[in-house]
């Protein structure tokens, strides 16, 4: 079963964009989505450490200024940093240069709070792209990156238990998968543990 962003793999194809990697391997990218701060990111780093487990956290312009320190600990346990613009703007509704400062500005913020430069890789804000997105953000340099595993994880009133979000990650896995997860979310903080043992 695609995910709803797989369905437009033909729109994707001709980019430097990304939503699974096709292998039979049993390879897991494991993302996490920051653009603000419930308390449980902390923990995750906590547990992605003690398994040993790498991970890409795409952030945005107030978490950077918000949590600096958590940023740099992401660094600094060889996380990667991902752009998730600096607004969290719709892509879609906007030109190139106003997509190049959102980038931009959010990398100044990583430079000035951070020990990291520069971005390479985008998650577009809300998921949202099209054709001449995809053309624009790849001419200005970046690698997108989607998904092929998500779940309703993002609204901090709705949790569900850690029951859910371990269920719907299990059942959705597949080789080359890319998930997508929200830090936000204390099902997630609390699922995250037992996914990664049985994963292994």
């Amino acid at each position: 079963n695609l995910p709803d962003v797989g369905k437009y793999e033909e729109i994707l194809a001709p980019y430097t964009a990304y939503y699974v990697q096709a292998t039979k391997e049993k390879k897991i990218y494991l993302t996490f989505d920051n653009g603000y701060e419930e308390g449980y990111t902390e923990s995750i780093l906590d547990i992605l450490k003690k398994h040993k487990v790498p991970a890409t956290f795409f952030v945005t312009g107030h978490y950077v200024e918000s949590e600096p320190a958590l940023v740099n600990r992401m660094i600094e346990e060889g996380h990667i940093i991902g752009n998730h613009s600096n607004h969290h703007p719709d892509f879609t509704k906007m030109n190139k240069a106003e997509i190049n400062k959102e980038l931009k500005d959010l990398e100044h913020k990583l430079a000035t709070r951070t020990k990291q430069k520069e971005t390479l890789y985008v998650r577009p804000p809300r998921g949202t792209f099209n054709e001449k997105t995809l053309q624009w953000v790849e001419e200005l340099g970046y690698v997108q990156m989607f998904w092929s595993v998500a779940f309703k994880d993002w609204e901090v009133n709705k949790q569900k238990g850690w029951q859910y979000a371990y269920k719907e990650l299990m059942k959705q896995i597949h080789p080359g998968v890319i998930i997508l997860l929200h830090t936000v979310s204390k099902d997630n903080a609390l699922a995250l543990e037992k996914a990664i043992v049985s994963l292994k």
